[in-house]
């Protein structure tokens, strides 16, 4: 097939069909509202689950925003863990690997604890974040909250919402 044959009934127009601006969030709603429906997966109220993110996304400490909620900053970890927020697990991977084995039952809890080099409640903060997957419909919710409410060029990088626009550098090596 030759190009003038892709060509052929083309035709071009002086005007172009004017479609707006797509709309893609709902961040009219308020999160707790929208964090209703899944109440019972959440560690607190949908209220204090808002409250926390909008906090921790504003920059403050889980203390500061547990604070703010009225909830221990436990079970703000918890609820910003189940909201799909990177990051709240005390333990490094090496640690992770150590509270998996655990609860595999390869490893004592007392030899557990002391190998991920943290303290008791670090070491429950890592059982439940091994032990419970983040809500994909509650972190859906918060990425359009923080997506909407973000300043541009905010949330660049690793879990933000542009974060798979950024390019490896392996390529470059």
């Amino acid at each position: 097939m030759t190009l003038s044959e892709i060509a052929d009934g083309v035709e071009v127009t002086s005007r172009q069909r004017d479609r707006g601006v797509a709309v893609a969030d709902d961040t009219e709603t308020p999160l707790a509202d929208r964090l209703s429906d899944h109440a019972e997966s959440l560690p607190c109220t949908p209220e204090a689950t808002a409250t926390l993110v909008d906090a921790y996304t504003a920059g403050r400490s889980v203390g500061d925003a547990a604070r703010e909620a009225g909830v221990s900053p436990m079970t703000a970890a918890k609820a910003l863990h189940r909201c799909g927020v990177a990051g709240v697990c005390p333990l490094s991977p090496t640690g992770r690997d150590v509270v998996r084995d655990w609860l595999a039952g390869r490893t004592a809890r007392s030899e557990a604890v002391e190998l991920t080099g943290g303290d008791e409640a670090d070491f429950a903060l890592a059982t439940y974040v091994e032990t419970h997957d983040p809500v994909d419909a509650v972190a859906e919710a918060v990425d359009a909250q923080v997506a909407g409410s973000a300043p541009l060029g905010d949330g660049l990088g690793d879990g933000g919402p542009l974060g798979d626009a950024l390019g490896s550098t392996d390529g470059l090596r």
